[in-house]
């Protein structure tokens, strides 16, 4: 993040970021989690057995100025479980990152370790689950337990927002209900998730929301059972962010 300066709307959004970030690294709502997380910090993956994993929730992290929001799902066990930082030490990361670097979001295209200088240029990137989970998968109960962190970053970075990403099906949807939820005009039915699915959602009822639509873009998450199996392409998720750019510029 930028070092603070005067007590203005950027200094007071930055602020507010880093007191949720605290108070995400310090959560301890979800026992299951909780313990899965802490065991993987334990016994640790060979390739990584001579580092100290994290093993805590994992904040969000970026521009305090961002335009463009990155929702994900959760971290990684010996990704951002490993080193603190979303999306960071992966494969995942490498593809995200990447293309995010190419298309003018990220300073650099590689994410090892959350001191390793990169930054986000205009975007903000974060996930509806804190933790990792086992298999990949929250439940029900833990992601409602970790929706008000998203939705309290939301609130921060609302005004200056004009994209969002959401990275898979669940994070899709869980933005659009919490847009729904907080006034937001979602159309009805609610679109359905799908690579470089676009939908315009009006502001109107969301107090301190800003000017002119969100437009919230879905994009294939970038994990290895998609880039592997060439699901997602290199070509497919540089149209997403390339399209993110255009919807930012306006």
């Amino acid at each position: 993040m930028r070092e603070h300066g005067s007590e203005g709307p950027d200094a007071l959004v930055e602020a507010g970021l880093d007191a949720l970030g605290r108070e995400v690294v310090a959560c301890r709502a979800c026992p299951r989690l909780v313990a899965w997380r802490e065991k993987v910090a334990r016994e640790k993956r060979a390739a990584y057995r001579d580092e100290e994993y994290w093993g805590r929730p994992v904040p969000g992290f970026g521009d305090p100025a961002a335009r463009l929001l990155i929702v994900g799902l959760a971290p990684a066990a010996h990704g951002a479980n490993r080193t603190g930082r979303m999306f960071t030490g992966d494969r995942s990361g490498d593809w995200l990152f990447g293309a995010l670097h190419r298309a003018g979001f990220a300073s650099r295209a590689e994410a090892v370790s959350r001191d390793d200088g990169l930054e986000l240029l205009g975007a903000w990137l974060t996930a509806g689950v804190r933790c990792a989970p086992p298999d990949n998968r929250p439940s029900a109960a833990e992601r409602k337990r970790c929706r008000p962190f998203l939705e309290r970053e939301l609130e921060l970075l609302l005004p200056r927002l004009a994209c969002i990403v959401a990275l898979g099906g669940f994070a899709w949807s869980h933005v659009l209900r919490i847009l729904a939820d907080r006034g937001a005009g979602v159309p009805s039915p609610r679109p359905k998730f799908g690579h470089r699915a676009e939908v315009e959602v009006a502001r109107a009822g969301v107090d301190g929301g800003g000017e002119g639509p969100i437009t919230l873009l879905g994009s294939y998450h970038p994990s290895q059972q998609n880039t592997f199996t060439g699901r997602l392409t290199e070509e497919a998720f540089d149209r997403v962010w390339a399209r993110a750019r255009v919807l930012v510029a306006d």
